[in-house]
């Protein structure tokens, strides 16, 4: 018996209704998506520290997710296991007829622009036959600024963004300058839209820079939580508390963290 057959065994009898376990057996579709979530968010963090041991782990949690998902709809009689890798062995063969297809689009190699375009071949197929949205099929759970920029990317597709990055630029300066003007107003609702524009725009600015917005976010925050731990870690050394130190003595320690960095 194979590994992935005998998680898949395991499964079944965790959601066995005689003698499975009676957490698993609680569960649904809704009640599992957050812990699939969160496993992702662990694989990706496994991968930012370089920590391979604890990928191999992480992505063994995440095909727990898989497999849980795959039973449920399996004991609901939608599909099962083999039909979720069968489904995503197809897709990836049809999306890469440079590899897999015949022998004249391995001759062409890979083409600039096919893989949206075979993309847009399915959701018009999922469509059923019909003109899809263009931003039809991109997820709504998606973290804020990775879904910005999959609607920036789908909406450029259909040519309607910037020849250039100086446009996204003056988009951001243009919804700075009304997010001040909100700001100035007192409106809080006005100011929470204006400050939504602006990080959309930042977001769409990111995309011509070839810059993944939530990477770079995700990079930022850790290199915010390093300093801040230097910067406390100089404080407590000090003798100092930094709950009373004034923000321009806080800013002299911050400068000194970020000096650290570049010593």
């Amino acid at each position: 018996m194979s590994s992935i057959e005998k998680l898949l065994e395991v499964m079944a009898k965790l959601r066995d209704r005689e003698t499975g376990c009676p957490w698993d057996l609680e569960q649904d579709f809704a009640s599992i998506a957050p812990y699939t979530v969160e496993e992702a968010y662990e694989v990706a963090d496994s991968i930012a520290r370089g920590d391979l041991p604890a990928l191999c782990g992480e992505l063994g949690d995440l095909l727990l997710q898989v497999v849980f998902h795959a039973r449920m709809a399996e004991e609901a009689g939608a599909f099962d296991f083999e039909d979720v890798a069968a489904g995503i062995t197809a897709k990836m063969i049809r999306r890469h007829p440079h590899v897999f297809g015949t022998a004249g689009e391995r001759g062409r190699g890979a083409v600039a622009g096919s893989w949206e375009r075979i993309k847009a071949e399915e959701r018009q197929a999922a469509a059923g036959g019909g003109a899809p949205g263009t931003l039809d099929g991109i997820a709504q759970a998606l973290p804020a600024l990775k879904r910005a920029q999959k609607l920036g990317r789908r909406a450029a597709g259909a040519g309607f963004d910037w020849p250039e990055d100086e446009g996204p630029r003056l988009k951001v300066l243009e919804e700075l300058k009304e997010l001040e003007e909100a700001r100035r107003d007192g409106s809080a609702t006005r100011t929470t839209e204006e400050l939504g524009d602006l990080l959309f725009a930042v977001v769409n600015l990111a995309r011509h820079l070839d810059v993944d917005a939530e990477q770079a976010l995700s990079d930022a925050n850790r290199k915010f939580e390093r300093r801040f731990r230097r910067m406390e870690e100089a404080v407590a050394a000090a003798g100092r508390d930094l709950r009373e130190l004034p923000i321009a003595v806080l800013e002299e320690y911050w400068q000194g963290a970020k000096r650290q960095e570049r010593d």
